[in-house]
């Protein structure tokens, strides 16, 4: 059990007591001692002066002449005397005396008297209850004159006085004990009295320390403590107290008030990123403001990103609007903060904006020397995520040094969450962008195209009016990237389609479809109002150039398909294919025309989509089929990791139709997934002849998730030839299947069961690759490849592949970049930290994977 404590004054009155007890004790025994000694001492005094006197008295009657017989009556005189006395005198005589004047009647001789008689020394013997002092009575020379027989020196006997002591010191002590009873009383009463005193003084003193301790409420608080302590009686307390107030000290800089604490905890709880936070990440740093103003006051918070090479933007939060001087005072001593000697924002750029919180309080007006003494900041040398490099407040907190360790902690985190925040909002907003975006041309990508004709076409549907589509495909586009250059070829594709868009107008939904192929979208739209829009873009083609030295402008033309819906097709992909095959008979007419539909030319339009669809059709049933392969190498060695296999149909002549030629057409007659056995059969086939041992990247078609013998068949193919699943990585696409993700997520988890691989492809697309990043086991993602094409000439572009990168490597996923067409983009893969690469540069798809292994050991690095 614990030890309950006790009082100062229940400490002190028992101490009290008991020492006074014992002291009393002390005091009787030792006075009793003393008194019993001095008694003693009188009484051996006595003794000898007694026995002197005695002698005395016998010398002076023997020197009168006095017989035996008057001696003897001196001696009974005296004995009698001193019968009811407790002392007694007894006379004895020596050897030499009685040998001259005969015995004498006396008390018989103990040890103590023979001794004095023989040694001729007086002695002094103490007893508890008497004093007996033994006079040796020494001849002189008066005294040979009677004792003729003894010389000078010599004993003649000895004089006993013996006082009893027992009764006096029985009185004594009673006497002794009776007083120190009657006073006993009085060293408690005074003992009493000055423990009351005391314990007065220090209840006051204590109570005094526990008021100003009781007086804290606060960390700020602490430094009231000193002004107590001269109310303190004691010197003692007054250490205690100074000890108190250097804990005080200690903890005022340690020490966090639980208010800030749980502001703290509260401010934490707000730096949750949600969709709201991302959506405008300056409304929330707005709302943080106000959240700390509710604990302390915070006039201002700044913030400092990176845009750009030597470009800083400064923003800067207000609580309430400051007047010109605040404003311009705040802005200067917040950039001395930014230029000091070694900062890395000497002599930068530095674009400020200010934000208000309250925009209809009253202004601000702050004194210049609280600005500069009441700004914290924490800088770092290198951007972190974001591109934030500092961040900071005004307050006037900045002097107390507790909430200055709470707010430096806010600064930690605001630094971060900032960030983050302006990161994700800028990342949404370009991802927002890319998702419907060609980011060369900024025209709508072909996803976005699909989704916009899918809606055309249905509105179409219920208002009941036509809609138009035309393909543009640029003439021998391939000519000028071969002797101009990619970055040229670009240069030129972001020209046209600025000056497309400009000729068109609003009304056009124009999308780039692929690399030098264009789509327009026209609603409400019939042939003849195509036309003239077909001619425009003809003309727009024809007379547009791009400068590229005096001698030379880069120049287009273009050939034009066109088709109505709905009396070209029913549906999207049969308008598009019937479209494609006109823009082909303008290539094949001669090029830069337009091909539009004749009323007697559609029956063999109808009948070329017919025989295209007999043509897949045929290849399929036959399995005439052949894979193509594509390498996949390491960026920074250029070994080959991977290869990917593309669909191929071996056409006369030996000319090959490229999967992007009747994928579609495949999809539409629900023959895609058999498709995909045949090549991946003939695929596995040609990795055993060769032994190659590494990975085989194979494009998943939506529909192979929905066949329920899809995984039991692939795995039937890998187990026939021998290959082990984890060298198999499927790839995967949003396109068609995000409108049935758990579908998707159940089809992944039982390939990843089986041991294959997966990889997500075109990533950055859309918003379903993120995700499948986030939902799916993905091993690797395949960046989309106009990003990769592009990220030499385009900061966005080359920002946005940096970002894909880095979040991969948080991930740990594999990352490969496609479209890599030149050294240069090579370069720039392997410097933003990508792992593989494919693309023309590497390897062209073939259908010799021997022959692929050999060619490409030229690009080792």
């Amino acid at each position: 059990m614990k030890k309950s404590a006790t009082s100062i004054r229940s400490f002190l009155l028992q101490r009290t007591f008991i020492f006074s007890v014992l002291g009393f004790l002390v005091l009787v025994s030792v006075t009793h001692y003393a008194f019993t000694k001095s008694i003693e001492k009188n009484a051996s005094v006595m003794a000898e002066r007694i026995a002197k006197q005695t002698f005395n008295s016998m010398y002076l009657v023997m020197s009168q002449g006095w017989n035996r017989h008057q001696l003897e009556q001196f001696m009974k005189q005296m004995e009698k005397d001193n019968k009811d006395s407790d002392l007694s005198v007894s006379i004895f005589r020596g050897d030499l005396v009685t040998e001259r004047f005969g015995e004498m009647e006396s008390p018989a001789l103990s040890d103590t008297h023979r001794q004095v008689l023989e040694s001729g020394q007086s002695q002094l013997v103490s007893t508890d209850d008497s004093i007996s002092y033994y006079y040796a009575l020494n001849a002189k020379e008066v005294c040979t004159h009677c004792h003729t027989n003894v010389t000078d020196g010599d004993t003649l006997g000895m004089i006993e006085v013996t006082q009893e002591l027992d009764k006096s010191l029985l009185n004594a002590n009673k006497e002794l004990i009776l007083t120190l009873i009657l006073v006993s009383p009085l060293p408690l009463l005074l003992a009493f009295l000055a423990t009351r005193q005391i314990t007065s003084r220090i209840d006051n003193s204590i109570e005094q320390l526990a008021d100003s301790i009781d007086s804290i409420e606060s960390i700020s608080d602490l430094s009231r403590l000193e002004e107590g302590r001269d109310r303190l009686a004691f010197r003692e307390l007054q250490d205690i107290f100074s000890q108190v107030k250097n804990l005080s000290s200690k903890l005022n800089d340690i020490a966090v008030d639980k208010e800030l604490l749980e502001f703290e905890i509260r401010l934490l709880e707000k730096f949750v990123i949600t969709s709201e936070v991302v959506r405008d990440w300056r409304e929330y740093v707005n709302f943080l403001i106000v959240d700390i103003n509710k604990v302390m006051n915070v006039y201002t918070m700044f913030s400092i990103f990176k845009v750009d090479n030597e470009v800083f933007d400064l923003e800067v939060f207000w609580l309430q609007p400051p007047s010109d001087r605040t404003r311009q005072s705040m802005e200067q001593a917040i950039m001395k903060r930014l230029a000091q000697d070694g900062s890395p924002f000497e002599l930068i750029d530095i674009n400020i904006r200010h934000n208000m919180v309250n925009e209809h309080a009253e202004p601000m007006d702050l004194d210049d020397d609280a600005i500069e003494l009441q700004c914290k900041s924490l800088l770092v040398e290198t951007p972190k995520i974001g591109g934030i490099v500092g961040i900071g407040v005004h307050s006037d907190t900045i002097q107390d040094t507790t909430k200055l360790l709470v707010l430096e902690s806010i600064l930690s985190t605001l630094l971060n969450v900032v960030g983050s925040v302006r990161a994700i909002y800028k990342y949404t907003k370009d991802l927002e962008y890319y998702a419907t975006r060609d980011p060369l041309t900024n025209l709508y990508n072909q996803r976005m195209f699909w989704e916009l004709l899918d809606y055309e076409l249905d509105r179409a549907d219920r208002h009941d009016y036509k809609v138009a589509l035309l393909l543009l495909d640029l003439d021998n586009f391939k000519s000028i990237n071969d002797g101009y250059g990619h970055s040229w070829g670009d240069k030129l594709l972001a020209d046209f389609s600025e000056a497309l868009q400009n000729a068109l107008g609003k009304d056009a939904i124009i999308a780039r479809y692929g690399g030098d192929e264009f789509v327009i979208v026209l609603p409400e739209s019939d042939v003849a109002h195509a036309a003239q829009v077909a001619e425009t873009i003809l003309l727009t083609s024809r007379n547009h150039s791009l400068y590229y030295d005096s001698n030379t402008f880069l120049k287009l033309t273009g050939s034009l398909g066109m088709g109505i819906y709905p009396d070209h097709a029913k549906n999207k992909k049969d308008l598009f294919m019937f479209v494609d095959n006109l823009m082909y008979r303008a290539k094949n007419s001669g090029k830069d025309q337009i091909a539009l539909p004749n009323e007697n030319e559609l029956v063999d339009i109808f009948k070329e989509m017919s025989d295209k669809t007999v043509l897949v059709t045929q290849a399929i049933e036959r399995k005439e089929l052949i894979p193509a392969f594509q390498p996949i190498v390491c960026s920074n060695t250029g070994e080959i990791h991977a290869v990917e296999v593309l669909s191929r149909i071996k056409l006369s002549g030996d000319r090959l139709m490229s999967a992007s030629e009747f994928i579609e057409i495949a999809e539409s007659i629900g023959k895609v997934h058999q498709l995909d056995y045949i090549v991946m059969d003939k695929a596995f086939e040609q990795v055993k002849i060769t032994g190659y041992e590494g990975k085989i990247f194979i494009n998943l078609s939506p529909r192979s998730i929905i066949i329920s013998d899809f995984i039991p068949t692939i795995k039937r193919l890998a187990e026939s030839h021998a290959i082990n699943p984890e060298s198999v990585v499927f790839e995967i696409t949003e396109r068609d299947t995000v409108k049935n993700i758990s579908v998707l997520e159940s089809f992944v988890m039982s390939l990843k069961d089986k041991g294959f691989k997966l990889a997500i492809d075109d990533f950055g697309s859309g918003f379903s690759s993120f995700h499948y990043l986030k939902h799916l086991p993905i091993d690797y993602v395949k960046i989309e490849g106009e990003f990769i094409a592009n990220m030499a000439n385009d900061a966005r572009d080359m920002a946005f592949v940096n970002s894909i990168s880095h979040l991969s490597q948080e991930l740990n996923v594999e990352t490969v970049a496609e479209f890599v067409e030149s050294e240069e983009v090579l370069e720039l893969v392997e410097k933003a930290g990508i792992t593989y690469a494919q693309g023309y540069h590497l390897g062209k798809p073939n259908p010799d994977l021997e022959g692929i292994l050999k060619t490409t050991e030229v690009f080792v690095r």
